[in-house]
């Protein structure tokens, strides 16, 4: 085997390693293991051991480390408490009970009965699209299959196409998540879709009043990968059905965050073996059926699924204060 040496990644490595109370024999075994001479990686690592810069990391992590209790406090309530083992159903729910049962306890529910009459649940389909507004130039995702990090990087992969062309194309597709028309593309698409707006209802009993929405329309097949929003959010679906796998918030030591808003978990078809830490997490799975609302909750994690072509508005413009994103202190690296 080629002699490496220890350069800073290792180093990093080393100090990660070390602050997560790895211990230091299995740290120079696996440095050995990969090729470092047991005397460099000996060295490395006492180094790391004497070092007063790991000595302040770990005082900063134990402080940490205090603030994920009452994060575990509301883990262990949450198993105890029924009532967040499922995502329950309420019919026309009347918004104050909207507010405190669940936006104010950042609980999910699917609200049904809601969006009867909206001329979008009986008007969209592939013939309206075409016919109204089958010139016109819209965004989509495109390419998402041949890249393993597609939500991180959508915005390499748009693509501007006839919006006719595009919706040919979710009818012919079968089943696939290679494009995707997503909320990522709305400020191009409510330009050129505007009319569509006029189809939709205000929800004025949830939402502000405001013509606000975000437009979500792909094949059977699409995914969003788990990952949490920075805002209280509504799913209002128009046609087609979408699985939801949901998190709650509270989980985040579970669920392996490792970019911003992002995991490299797929929540669809978990990996045990290499995700050890979510057999302990919550997990919650709902069908979202035509004409049904779900709220996620700010920082609930969640993956999407479209079972059906599926047709989408998500709303974040509620009567109640929705800012959460101003302290968030986000992060992008490891």
């Amino acid at each position: 085997m080629e002699t490496k040496h220890v350069d800073n990644e290792w180093r990093r490595w080393i100090a990660e390693n070390l602050l997560l109370d790895g211990e230091p024999g299995s740290i120079f075994g696996a440095m050995v293991e990969n090729g470092i001479h047991p005397e460099e990686a000996g060295r490395e690592l006492d180094a790391a051991l004497a070092s007063p810069y790991l000595a302040g990391a770990a005082r900063l992590r134990n402080r940490l480390r205090k603030r994920t209790w009452p994060l575990d406090i509301q883990r262990k309530l949450n198993r105890l408490d029924g009532r967040t083992h499922q995502v329950p159903r309420r019919h026309r729910l009347d918004g104050q009970a909207f507010f405190e049962e669940f936006y104010a306890l950042n609980r999910p529910v699917i609200i049904t009965g809601m969006l009867d009459d909206w001329p979008a649940r009986t008007r969209w389909n592939h013939d309206y699209f075409r016919s109204r507004f089958g010139e016109r130039e819209v965004e989509v995702q495109y390419g998402r299959s041949g890249d393993a990090n597609f939500e991180v990087n959508q915005p390499r992969l748009r693509r501007t196409m006839r919006f006719g062309d595009y919706v040919d194309q979710v009818e012919a597709a079968g089943e696939t998540n290679d494009f995707y028309m997503t909320a990522n593309n709305t400020s191009r698409n409510r330009e050129a879709l505007t009319e569509l707006w006029d189809d939709i209802g205000r929800l004025p009993e949830y939402l502000d009043g405001s013509r606000d929405g975000f437009l979500w329309f792909g094949p059977r097949g699409t995914r969003t990968p788990l990952h949490h929003d920075l805002t209280n959010n509504f799913m209002a679906q128009v046609a087609g059905r979408k699985r939801v796998v949901l998190v709650p918030a509270v989980e985040l030591g579970q669920v392996y965050n490792d970019l911003h808003c992002y995991t490299p978990v797929d929540a669809g078809r978990v990996d045990y073996d290499r995700f050890p830490l979510m057999r302990d997490a919550q997990r919650l799975e709902v069908e979202l059926a035509p004409g049904e609302i779900l709220f996620l909750p700010v920082g609930c994690w969640h993956y999407v699924e479209g079972l059906d072509v599926s047709i989408t508005m998500s709303f974040i413009n509620f009567r109640w204060d929705n800012d959460f994103a101003s302290f968030y202190g986000t992060y992008h690296g490891v």
